[in-house]
C-alpha cells in the first residue's frame, strides 16, 4: 500500500472491503480487470497502460467502468464510518450528560443524609465512566477511517477525471457520465466541498504571498 494512503490507525474490519479484490463483473473473464484495489487505481499510469494498449479509447472505458465500481465502493466506506463516527459521538454526548444526572443525585443524597444512595449513584456514574473510556478509541478510529477513506475518495475522483479527460482528447466526444444514486452524490459532495475549500484557502494565501 502506497504510504500516503496508510492510516494512523489499523483499518476496523468494515472498510477493508475498500483494499480487497474488487469483485469481477459477470460478464468478465479473471484477465480483463486492469485494477484488483482501490489503490491499484490511485497508483496507476496511465499513459503507460494506454501506451501499451492496441485501442487506447477501449482500454479507457473499461478503466472507468472500474473506478466508476471503486468509488461506488469507496463512497459506501465512507457512508459507513460517518455513521459510525456520529453515533458514537451521540453516545458519548448522552452518557456524559448521564454521568453529571448520577452525581448531582449523589450529591442530593448526600445533603439529605443518604450516604447508601449516594454510593449507588455513584457506582453508577462510574460504570457510565468506564464505558465513555471504552466508546472513545472506537470513536477516534471511525473518525480516522472516515478522513482517511474521504482521502481516498479525493484520489479516485481524481484519477478518474484524469481518465475522463484522456477519452475525450482522443475520441473528441464529451465522455458519458454514469448515473449515482442520491446517497452517492452526498458522498461525492462532501469531498468536493472539501477540495473546494482547500482550493480557497490556498487561494487566499497566494493573494496575501502578492499582497506582500
Amino acid at each position: 500500500m502506497n504510504s500516503f494512503l496508510k492510516p494512523c490507525h489499523p483499518i476496523p474490519e468494515m472498510f477493508r472491503s475498500a483494499f480487497a479484490p474488487c469483485p469481477l463483473r459477470p460478464s468478465e473473464s479473471p484477465a480483463m480487470p486492469h485494477f484488483s484495489r482501490l489503490t491499484d487505481i490511485i497508483t496507476c499510469n496511465l499513459t503507460a497502460i494506454l501506451n501499451a494498449s492496441s485501442d487506447p479509447a477501449i482500454t479507457l472505458r473499461e478503466i472507468i467502468d472500474e473506478m466508476n465500481e471503486g468509488l461506488a465502493a469507496c463512497r459506501r466506506n465512507v457512508r459507513t464510518s460517518t455513521g459510525n463516527s456520529t453515533r458514537l459521538k451521540r453516545e458519548i454526548a448522552e452518557s456524559e450528560t448521564q454521568i453529571l444526572g448520577w452525581k448531582n443525585r449523589a450529591k442530593g443524597s448526600l445533603s439529605e443524609g443518604d450516604e447508601d444512595g449516594a454510593r449507588d449513584a455513584l457506582r453508577r456514574k462510574v460504570e457510565i465512566e468506564d464505558l465513555i473510556a471504552g466508546l472513545r478509541p472506537e470513536y477516534d478510529a471511525a473518525t480516522e477511517a472516515t478522513h482517511h477513506m474521504l482521502r481516498i475518495q479525493k484520489a479516485l475522483e481524481s484519477r478518474q477525471s484524469e481518465a475522463v479527460r484522456k477519452l475525450e482528447e482522443i475520441t473528441g466526444e464529451p465522455a458519458a457520465s454514469a448515473l449515482e444514486s442520491e446517497t452517492a452524490i452526498l458522498s461525492a459532495s462532501e469531498a468536493s466541498h472539501e477540495r473546494t475549500s482547500e482550493v480557497e484557502a490556498e487561494l487566499a494565501a497566494l493573494k496575501r504571498e502578492l499582497a506582500g
